[in-house]
């Protein structure tokens, strides 16, 4: 960092070594305002120059950042900012994006030197002094008495509901807190040690904990989750009254308790998501579909922008400027950093990109639709185990996620305690059939109206519509309808002489010619029961649509399958898990939360078995289903019909098509009962099978590439006899001598044999 006034200020130097001389020598503080002469790559925003060559300018900087600078490639130079673990962080991944694997070895082992030896000159120390209490305190908080105290007032009247009170009391002191967390900072010296700690990003909680040290403890939450409405307005430098102590003792054993407890639920969480995804290999580049997802910049995804949601990806259709009409990303081509910076800079706000879940592999994902590596920044490569990697990326925050409450000593946090948090990621993934707190949906569009009966609440959904039936009438058939007549259900529209055409519905006949339809009025309605306590969304007159909440609650992601399909179920699974996540600071890349739902939605349950060997109720992968549907329709046969489902990861795990990975899951005895009832054969394609036997895994170095067997089956086959060796003109001479050496030792010892033995006089043997 940069501090004015300090000793040195306002000099200037023409190289590196001037400035590390001066500075040895105490001539400038370490953190001093100076100009420094340099060849950088970046202009005084920051950013690159466009023809990516360096220019020779005068920079103001530190002489601090000057030995960084040292650590740092001459291609990445100059680094003028501000850097805190984040910053070094997205530093290392540039160097190593635009630099490789040894630049980025050397520098990350340069900064950790660097980082030792200042960390031990620093000597940095914390002492109650260092903490400020702000002079605007009080007057914050007494503005917060008075706000909650007139609350008060207005639920004693009648004004307000208890909930309404409780709900905007605690909003009172939240923006109380944020209001003192502010002050607090703007009265800490920033070049102090506990600043220095804050904002280098060293504790967990940033500045959170230093305004319990200074400012206030803010709003504790009880045993069961649920926040106290009485603040903890003192702060641990003045100490805490009786109390204010009892109060907080609350959270504080709430904390060390999860920890202890749901770190666990956090590890099993891990070992179901590696079990359901453990199978999910790259075994080819393209499976040369043409579906993919859009994405949207209005999705609601956190803080993530368009480009960040996209990097990574390749594009399943051109995304064009939307000014211009300019292509900037064709079909096909993957986004990456460039591509990503151009749809920012050009505002756009969609884009149509392949997903793991669009793949159409039978087996696995293909390295098109997963995209880049995010380790590497380099597209997938053949046999990486994306699924394992998939399961650790969301598994490992979640254990994070639970051990948070102990940082924050059981402060209300306003991403919500993740108490709540991980069992809600726990009841996505496994698909409950009734989450909890489940809202009401309405399976149709329409209009609101709602009404109280008997004392229970119903909300009318009524959808009015014209609908056409149209009836194709053949050649010599007699209509029997006037075009604009009136037609009611059961009478004839036309006739032949052995067979007539009869209306479905009632409604008007327009005839044209032999086209004949009639347009009936259509009047669908939904009635739902709304449960004592739960507050409706909607309103008298509202136009809702399919899927849309009626009540505050989660949507049940079965009825969204039911009722919107495949796409809406995934969204909402995404943005769900997703909301969890980003509001504790994990940004978990899409693609990973996608390589998982695709397993969830992988099967289908037949319905009608048509003449297909498969049954009723039985789930079965979609693309073995729509495999036995072609056999039997090549055949002239009836197909099967199914529905697509929902199954939890554990479920999904079980159905897996290895009686080996699902038996070392859970239910061994049942698993290997059914599958030895069943016949069934093993294919060894996952990791958990082949690790349970013994052989290698189908995966990074172990990956076989599969061979298509139908194309070999016209070739003829070759005899092969291992103990010759093809020779030709290209033959290296010096294999050649070693050759014939190893072959007349090899006869030389025949012969000794044959004489020791005395099988025939050595004359007689013919050893050529």
């Amino acid at each position: 960092q940069m501090f004015a006034d300090r000793k040195g200020e306002g000099w200037t130097f023409s190289n590196f070594d001037e400035v590390e001389m001066s500075l040895q020598l105490g001539l400038v503080d370490i953190h001093a305002k100076i100009k420094l002469q340099t060849l950088t790559y970046f202009d005084d925003d920051g950013k690159r120059y466009v023809d990516d060559e360096p220019r020779m300018r005068v920079i103001e900087t530190s002489p601090g950042r000057v030995i960084f600078n040292r650590t740092v490639p001459a291609e990445m130079q100059f680094v003028n900012e501000s850097l805190d673990k984040g910053g070094v962080n997205k530093l290392l991944d540039r160097v190593y994006r635009r630099l490789g694997d040894s630049a980025t070895v050397k520098m990350a082992d340069d900064v950790k030197d660097i980082g030792f030896r200042y960390a031990t000159y620093s000597g940095v120390t914390m002492a109650v002094a260092d903490l400020t209490v702000p002079e605007e305190r009080e007057g914050i908080l007494d503005e917060a008495r008075k706000r909650v105290e007139q609350i008060d007032r207005q639920y004693r009247r009648g004004l307000l509901t208890e909930e309404e009170q409780y709900q905007r009391t605690i909003e009172q002191w939240n923006n109380a807190k944020d209001d003192v967390e502010k002050a607090v900072r703007g009265a800490m010296d920033m070049s102090g040690p506990i600043a220095m700690m804050a904002l280098s990003g060293s504790t967990k909680g940033g500045f959170g904990p230093i305004t319990q040290l200074a400012g206030m403890r803010g709003l504790m939450a009880d045993p069961q989750g649920r926040i106290i409405s009485v603040p903890i307005t003192s702060n641990f430098r003045q100490g805490l009254t009786a109390l204010e102590y009892f109060i907080s003792t609350h959270g504080s054993r709430k904390g060390l308790a999860d920890t202890a407890l749901r770190t666990a639920d956090a590890g099993y969480l891990t070992r179901r998501l590696v079990d359901v995804a453990q199978d999910l290999i790259i075994s080819a580049d393209d499976c040369e579909t043409d579906k993919g997802v859009w994405i949207s910049a209005q999705d609601n995804f956190g803080k993530q922008t368009l480009a960040e949601r996209i990097y990574g990806r390749v594009a399943a259709g051109n995304v064009v400027d939307p000014e211009t009409g300019e292509v900037i990303v064709a079909a096909g081509e993957m986004i990456g950093d460039a591509e990503s910076s151009r749809l920012d800079a050009a505002g756009v706000q969609s884009a149509y990109v392949f997903s793991p879940m669009t793949c159409e592999l039978r087996r696995g994902i293909c390295a098109k639709c997963y995209g880049l590596d995010m380790g590497t920044g380099k597209m997938v490569e053949m046999g990486t185990a994306v699924g394992i990697i998939a399961a650790q990326s969301i598994g490992e925050p979640g254990t994070q996620l639970t051990l948070r409450t102990f940082h924050t000593g059981g402060t209300a946090s306003s991403g919500g305690d993740i108490t709540q948090g991980l069992p809600r990621v726990e009841e996505l993934f496994e698909a409950r059939q009734k989450p909890k707190g489940e809202a009401v949906i309405t399976d149709i569009d329409g209009v609101v109206d709602t009404a109280v009966v008997d004392g229970v609440r119903y909300v009318y959904v009524a959808n009015s519509k014209l609908v056409d039936d149209v009836y194709e009438i053949p050649e010599g058939w007699a209509i029997k309808v006037g075009d604009q007549g009136t037609v009611e259900v059961g009478d004839i529209l036309a006739e032949s002489e052995d067979e007539v055409i009869t209306a479905r519905h009632n409604g008007r006949a327009l005839v044209n010619g032999q086209n004949l339809k009639v347009v009936w009025e259509s009047n669908e309605k939904g009635e739902y029961e709304i449960p004592a306590g739960m507050r409706l969304v909607v309103g008298d007159g509202d136009t809702v649509t399919a899927g849309d909440r009626l009540t505050e609650g989660s949507k049940n992601p079965h009825r969204i399958l039911e009722i919107q399909g495949r796409d809406a179920v995934t969204e909402y699974l995404l943005r769900e898990v997703q909301n969890v996540y980003q509001p504790q600071g994990q940004n978990i890349n899409d693609k990973h939360f996608e390589t998982i739902i695709r397993k969830m939605l992988s099967r289908v349950q037949v319905l009608t078995p048509g003449d297909t060997e498969m049954l009723p109720g039985d789930l079965i992968e979609m693309a073995d289903f729509e495999l036995f549907n072609d056999e039997v329709l090549e055949e002239g046969g009836q197909p099967a019909t199914a529905r697509p489902v929902l199954l939890g990861i554990s479920k999904a795990s079980l159905e897996t098509d290895s009686f080996l990975s699902a038996s070392s899951f859970q239910h061994t005895i049942k698993v290997l009962a059914g599958a030895a009832i069943a016949g069934k054969e093993d294919e060894l394609l996952g990791l958990k099978e082949n690790v349970i036997i013994g052989k290698l895994i189908p995966a990074g170095t172990g990956f076989r590439m599969p061979v298509d067997e139908e194309e070999f089956e016209d070739e003829e086959p070759v005899d092969f006899d291992p103990t010759r060796m093809l020779i030709d003109d290209n033959t290296d001479p010096a294999i050649l001598e070693a050759l014939a050496e190893a072959a007349a030792e090899a006869k030389a010892r025949e012969r000794e044999k044959a004489e020791v033995e005395g099988l025939m006089p050595p004359s007689e043997i013919d050893f050529d």
